[in-house]
């Protein structure tokens, strides 16, 4: 029964994937449309409980009367229909209510409806442009998508609480203290005003300190993750003290919102209590005078006495529920900010799928400063014809790795463009063209998954043989069949820890290789593809990637000069443009910067005729 209700939303719907509102409300609606319908019925139910409720406070009046006034031996006789029918409201009408009310809500919607909004967030978010995580820590962009999710939730059911549930009971309450007598609906509509007032008061002050702490919280676990995520560095530079000063400070400033936070819940509390201890006051002596006139009845007053004491109950679960919303509303507000960010680079509504048959390559007057005025790449032209090879060459920040970025659409050009095969990338998905681009950068990154999986990663249609062919080219089978993890995995089921920690730098890059292998994509670039690995395994490896870059355009970068001397073309940048192009002869003759470079090169890379 439960599973039944479980899957009325389908949380993993693949919807389109919009920017998302940055209004509150259009923001809260964009997430709950796919479960508005289960949010109906749940308010729907929430309504039909509040007046089965109030009918049993009127019949316990009434009771309290029969009671006092009718004869004993009579009174089933006389009062069996309605005593019947109270019977199936008690027993049968407000339980079967309440029991659909808590599974519809419980089953149908707490657990989907958050998942449903993080799926489509991250879904989002993994197509946010490179600059968007550059420019924030993953835990914190990690954090803002589970606390959102859940925020959501909470701001949109509380809501549908407060106004369905509360509204229907508080207004059905006050009707029958009225029938009762008009004098009772005094202290009834004088403690609404005072606790609105409340209300009015304390909640605008608690959603700005939670907006407050929901950043606080943010910035604090994203000091804490960012330690975590780069424990090396700290454990080799012997920091422990100074990152625990450093989320000392976060935690510290998170530590001021809670008791800000706190300061206001008290003196909410207080005010709370006094004006619910007002109302029980008013309405008792209220009740004694109009007993003593004859007006209301004993079970009239019986009515009236319970429904202060259930509204005094009902204030408190109302304003921390209010209390509750705006502290999720400033978490949806500090969420929005993140989230609804637009991409900086995006598919255009026409873009063509790529097809690459030959692979050349063309940059076309491109500029690109990073949003700056002037610096990185300024009218730059380079054209690598099929299947060749070049390396490009220059000192640190000359573009070379911008050039490579452009290429893979990281960013989108400021000027010029960039063809492959004759097609403007700007105006093919970005999917279909890094499908054709191999990459092996310098600073590899595995997932933290199983050696397969990161292999596997570049073609996931491979099975264990092919994986375990790029693996040996690569050099990294010996070294994977003897892996191990704490789970008892191993060989290729091997996890191997966040961002590959558990693996050498060379190992690492040896499992990237594997991956380029597998993928066998036209063009390939290799951005100090070899740099993590010693001599002895470099030399051992170096057949492989000739056998990687057979048929395929190359773009290698290097600030090793010996393992791109041999390319077909070398390309000198320094301060975004190309100042010399040629073979490695060619630009030792001409004696510009590449020979320069070339001779500050260690022992062993100098021409030992030259060097006699």
């Amino acid at each position: 029964m439960y599973k039944q209700f479980e899957n009325l939303i389908d949380p993993f719907e693949d919807k389109e994937l919009d920017v998302p509102p940055k209004s509150f409300w259009g923001f809260c609606w964009y997430y709950t449309k796919p479960v508005w319908p289960i949010l109906a019925c749940v308010s729907l139910t929430s309504a039909v409980v509040a007046v089965l409720e109030v009918m049993v406070f009127t019949f316990l009046g009434d009771l309290v009367n029969w009671l006092g006034d009718q004869n004993p031996e009579t009174f089933f006789a006389d009062n069996g229909w309605r005593l019947l029918w109270m019977g199936i409201v008690i027993l049968i009408l407000l339980p079967v209510a309440s029991a659909f009310f808590e599974i519809i809500f419980h089953q149908g919607l707490m657990g989907t409806y958050p998942m449903s909004v993080r799926w489509r967030v991250h879904r989002y978010l993994l197509r946010q442009s490179v600059s968007f995580y550059q420019n924030d820590f993953a835990g914190r962009i990690a954090n803002k998508l589970m606390q959102t999710a859940l925020a959501v939730r909470e701001v949109v059911t509380r809501i549908a609480d407060i106004l369905v549930y509360v509204g229907v009971y508080f207004t059905a309450g006050l009707f029958v203290v009225a029938e009762a007598s008009w004098v009772f609906v005094i202290p009834f509509m004088t403690w609404l005003i005072c606790y609105l007032a409340v209300i009015r008061f304390f909640v605008p002050r608690l959603k700005d300190v939670s907006k407050d702490q929901a950043d606080a919280r943010s910035v604090m676990t994203g000091h804490v993750v960012d330690a975590y995520t780069n424990i090396s560095t700290v454990k080799l530079f012997s920091h422990a003290a100074r990152e625990e000063e450093y989320a000392k400070r976060s935690m510290m400033d998170f530590l001021k919102t809670v008791f800000s936070q706190m300061r206001l819940v008290t003196g909410m509390n207080i005010t709370l209590t006094t004006i619910n201890m007002l109302l029980l006051f008013a309405t008792g002596l209220l009740s004694i005078l109009l007993w003593q006139r004859g007006q209301v009845t004993t079970g009239e007053i019986a009515v009236a006495v319970a429904l202060v004491l259930r509204f005094q109950g009902m204030s408190q679960w109302i304003l921390w529920e209010v209390s509750g919303l705006f502290e999720n509303v400033g978490t949806v507000q500090d969420g929005i900010n993140t989230i609804s960010r637009e991409r900086d680079v995006v598919d255009l509504p026409d873009a063509k799928p790529l097809v690459v048959e030959q692979g050349a390559v063309q940059f076309e007057r491109i500029r690109f400063h990073y949003g700056k005025d002037a610096g990185v790449i300024e009218e730059l032209s380079l054209s690598i014809r099929p299947g060749e090879k070049i390396g490009l060459i220059g000192r640190s920040g000359a573009g070379k790795s911008t050039l490579v970025n452009l290429l893979l659409r990281f960013y989108d050009l400021e000027g010029g463009r960039v063809l492959v095969d004759g097609q403007d990338i700007k105006h093919v998905r970005q999917d279909d063209l890094r499908a054709n681009i191999g990459v092996v950068t310098q600073d590899t990154s595995l997932l933290h998954r199983s050696i397969f999986e990161n292999v596997a990663y570049g073609r996931p249609d491979v099975d264990e043989e092919m994986v375990r062919e790029a693996l040996r080219k690569s050099h990294a089978l010996e070294f994977v069949e003897g892996l191990s993890d704490p789970a008892g995995r191993t060989g290729l089921e091997a996890h191997v820890g966040e961002r590959g920690v558990k693996l050498s730098g060379g190992q690492r890059q040896r499992i990237a290789i594997a991956r380029v292998l597998l993928k066998n994509a036209p063009i390939l670039v290799l951005d100090e593809a070899t740099s993590a690995l010693d001599s002895e395994v470099e030399i051992a490896i170096q057949e492989s990637l000739f056998d990687l870059m057979e048929g395929k355009t190359v773009i290698a970068i290097a600030h090793r000069l010996s393992t791109i001397a041999a390319m077909d073309r070398l390309i000198v940048m320094d301060a975004g443009r190309i100042i010399e192009e040629g073979t490695h002869q060619d630009l030792l003759d001409k004696n510009g910067l590449y020979a320069q470079l070339w001779s500050h090169q260690s022992g062993g890379f100098l021409d030992p005729v030259k060097a006699a």
